[in-house]
C-alpha cells in the first residue's frame, strides 16, 4: 500500500478539475473538452496505480448511438478504470449526491453535466432521470451502477429500478459492463489504493429495450454481472 499513490490519484482529479473550473468562470466549458479529461483522468489513474488492466468486448458496442451502460459497483476505481476502456466518445454518470458535495469538484460535476442523484428525495430523483433522458436524446451516453452502492465482498447485490427506467423511456439500449478487481485496489471503507492489481472488464453486447418488460431487462443484466464477476450463473 502506498499513501502517495493516492495522493497522486488525488493529484490527477485536479488536474481535471482546476482547468474546467476556469473554464466555467469563464463560460466556455465545452463537452469535447470534459470527454478528453475524462478519458485522460481514466488513462492516468490505470498508469498511477499500475493496474494490470484487461478489457474486451468493446467491439461489441457500435458506434454513432447513446447507450445506457450499467456495472456493477466494487470501488470508487471503477469510475476511472469505466472512462479508460468504455468506448462511447460522450458518457455522463449518475453518481450520489455525497460526490457533489465535495468543494469545488461537486461544482465541476455539475457545470461538466454529471448528474446528481439524491436518493432521499424522490422529487429530486426524478428530475435527474429526467435530466439524464434530455442527456441521451442528444447523443449521450449514460453510465450507472444499478446496485446503488460499493459492493462489500466484490459480488453482485440487487439491481434497482432506476436505470432500467431511463433506458425504457430514451429506447437507449443497455449496455452491461462487468467489472471484477478494483476491489482489491480500494475496497468499501478502505483510504488507501493498492497498486499493481489486476483488474478485468468485460463489455456486453447491447440489449434492444423496444418490446421488453423491465423484469426481464434486470434479469438479463444481473445474470451477465453475476457471471462474468462471480463466474455463475444468475442467483435467480
Amino acid at each position: 500500500m502506498s499513501f502517495l499513490d493516492s495522493v497522486r490519484v488525488l493529484g490527477a482529479m485536479a488536474r481535471v478539475t482546476a482547468p474546467s473550473l476556469v473554464d466555467i468562470v469563464r463560460g466556455d466549458l465545452r463537452r469535447d473538452v470534459v470527454d478528453d479529461r475524462t478519458k485522460w483522468f481514466g488513462r492516468r489513474v490505470i498508469d498511477l496505480l499500475d493496474i494490470q488492466l484487461t478489457a474486451s468486448g468493446a467491439e461489441r458496442v457500435p458506434p454513432g448511438r447513446s447507450y445506457v451502460y450499467m456495472s456493477n459497483h466494487q470501488s470508487h476505481l471503477d469510475i476511472p478504470v469505466l472512462y479508460a476502456t468504455l468506448p462511447s466518445p460522450t458518457i455522463r454518470m449518475l453518481g450520489k449526491t455525497e460526490l457533489f458535495q465535495i468543494p469545488l469538484w461537486g461544482r465541476g460535476l455539475r457545470a461538466a453535466e454529471f448528474i446528481e442523484v439524491d436518493r432521499s428525495n424522490p422529487t429530486a430523483a426524478r428530475k435527474s432521470i429526467d435530466y439524464a433522458a434530455q442527456l441521451v436524446n442528444e447523443g449521450v451516453s449514460i453510465y450507472l451502477a444499478p446496485e446503488g452502492t460499493r459492493s462489500p465482498d466484490g459480488r453482485v447485490g440487487k439491481l434497482k429500478k432506476g436505470g432500467f427506467h431511463l433506458a425504457l423511456a430514451t429506447g437507449a439500449p443497455i449496455v452491461p459492463v462487468a467489472v471484477k478487481g478494483t476491489i482489491d485496489i480500494l475496497p468499501r471503507g478502505g483510504k488507501v489504493m493498492r497498486t499493481g492489481q489486476r483488474v478485468e472488464v468485460t463489455i456486453g453486447a447491447p440489449i434492444a429495450v423496444e418490446g421488453r418488460d423491465l423484469t426481464g431487462l434486470m434479469e438479463e443484466v444481473s445474470e451477465f454481472l453475476v457471471t462474468h464477476v462471480e463466474g455463475r450463473g444468475s442467483k435467480g
